[in-house]
């Protein structure tokens, strides 16, 4: 017999009585404003076909990585997750025994904010009123997919079911767009938005980086075998994007470093990489050269640029190399930002009309850097908690370390960041309770008024992302 699903109405909201109170009623305030989702990683082509999502495991495990790693931490593999390999389609598994397998391993999310979302979902888009493991998991299946296969829960629907006023996604450079051009082309009133995530063809040691930029060339006819008309390329791809509703850049770059090459040494360094003749400093070199030369466009384009470093992508090496890309083994490792950040900074910090919101995956920099530098420069903003630190107690590090030195409207409000389309609403409730919690205990310490709260609540939820992505 399964446990009742039940979510708790104060969930995440402070244990003191006073505070609790004070935060629910910021809470019920600012729960059902839209959803602006400013970066994330969904597939336009959902919004642009409007088809029904297949099946329950094709929806919640095959796509997210937050849920396959967690299993296969515990020894199950990504071939009995119906996971494909680089050689070819993993041997056809039946998504019900795929979905059981999952519920049989559901308590290794407890704890997690994974399993805060799922529940979430489970219960407030689904109507699931008991928890899932082994003994429910068919009904779970057989419940799921009925719906799917229903008007109702086709992406559109489900989009204004869920009150989003805008969704970003991210696309390579090398992407044509079709589905965004689809999506703009429909009577559908919905706002689908693309985002420009050059690393394909700015990361040397990204697959296939060298066909990467013939391609890149074909697409933009300028010649890429030049510094000249590489960063032509660049800005003719820009001003594409544009066109099908982009407003920012981003960037995963490993580090955070940056440089300011003259034109001549530039030069010189792109034709060592392009030639394959690099070395490993030289990689980050010409990487962080394009940051600054981003930096540059974004003075003339107005695009935002969002830098996400510090992720050692792809650790598991033999995964990597069945599987490819983007299975659940990207670790955080440490990442310095002062000095890296400088010669860009020297460059373009100082202007008003740059605006660069940083991420990062090494907590132990909010408060010695990340804080000071957005609280000083006025190009810089503070992107919200990220990936392993997307959750509350993250989230609430991210309050506590951040807000004293670079206060609340130097960040970016929250962004989901997320490929899980369902989750979204999940993951912005958390982060509104959070904020809204951690506001009511500034209140209750007399550093904040009521009134100061309920407004700062309000910005945390749309106002800062609306203006940060000048949406």
């Amino acid at each position: 017999m399964s446990d009742p699903l039940q979510m708790h109405p104060d969930r995440l909201l402070p244990a003191e009585p006073a505070t609790r109170n004070l935060a629910r009623q910021l809470y019920q305030a600012i729960k059902d404003l839209p959803i602006i989702s400013p970066h994330g990683h969904t597939d336009a082509q959902w919004f642009a076909s409007n088809d029904s999502f297949t099946d329950a495991t094709a929806l919640f495990i095959t796509p997210d990585h937050y849920v396959f790693r967690m299993l296969y931490s515990q020894g199950i593999t990504l071939e009995q997750l119906g996971i494909g390999s680089q050689e070819g389609a993993a041997a056809a598994a039946d998504p019900r025994e795929i979905w059981r397998l999952f519920s049989e391993n559901y308590t290794l999310f407890q704890g997690t904010p994974s399993r805060l979302w799922l529940d979430h979902v489970f219960a407030e888009v689904f109507g699931m009123q008991v928890r899932l493991d082994g003994n429910s998991s068919d009904t779970y299946f057989d419940t799921i997919n009925a719906k799917l296969s229903s008007d109702e829960f086709r992406p559109r629907a489900l989009f204004e079911r869920f009150n989003i006023e805008l969704l970003a996604t991210t696309e390579s450079p090398l992407d044509a767009l079709e589905h965004h051009a689809s999506i703009i082309d429909s009577d559908w009133q919905g706002r689908v938005i693309t985002t420009y995530r050059p690393d394909p063809v700015v990361d040397p040691d990204y697959d296939g980086f060298k066909d990467n930029l013939i391609e890149f060339g074909q697409l933009t006819g300028e010649d890429t075998s030049s510094w000249r008309g590489y960063l032509n390329a660049h800005r003719t791809r820009r001003e594409y994007f544009k066109r099908h509703g982009a407003t920012a850049t981003d960037h995963g770059h490993p580090t955070a470093g940056t440089e300011n090459l003259d034109a001549q040494q530039a030069e010189k360094l792109f034709q060592r990489v392009i030639a394959g003749d690099h070395s490993p400093s030289d990689a980050e070199q010409f990487r962080g050269q394009m940051l600054t030369e981003m930096a540059a466009m974004s003075l003339d384009d107005d695009l935002v640029m969002q830098l996400h470093p510090g992720s050692y992508r792809n650790h598991n090496q033999s995964l990597y190399e069945r599987f490819g890309r983007d299975k659940g083994a990207d670790i955080p490792r440490q990442t310095e930002y002062v000095q890296a950040l400088k010669p860009l900074l020297d460059k373009y910090g100082n202007e008003p009309g740059l605006s660069i919101i940083l991420f990062t995956l090494d907590e132990t920099a909010y408060s010695r850097e990340l804080a000071p530098l957005a609280g000083h420069y006025p190009s810089l903003l503070l992107g919200p908690a990220w990936w392993f630190h997307d959750s509350p107690e993250g989230m609430r590090r991210f309050r506590q370390q951040t807000t004293e030195t670079a206060g609340f409207y130097n960040t970016a409000g929250f962004n989901d960041d997320t490929r899980a389309f369902l989750s979204i609403p999940a993951r912005h409730d958390v982060a509104r309770r959070i904020d809204c919690g951690y506001l009511a205990e500034l209140v209750t310490e007399h550093r904040l008024t009521e009134t100061e709260a309920a407004e700062i609540a309000v910005d945390l939820t749309n106002n800062l992302a609306r203006k940060a992505y000048r949406l």
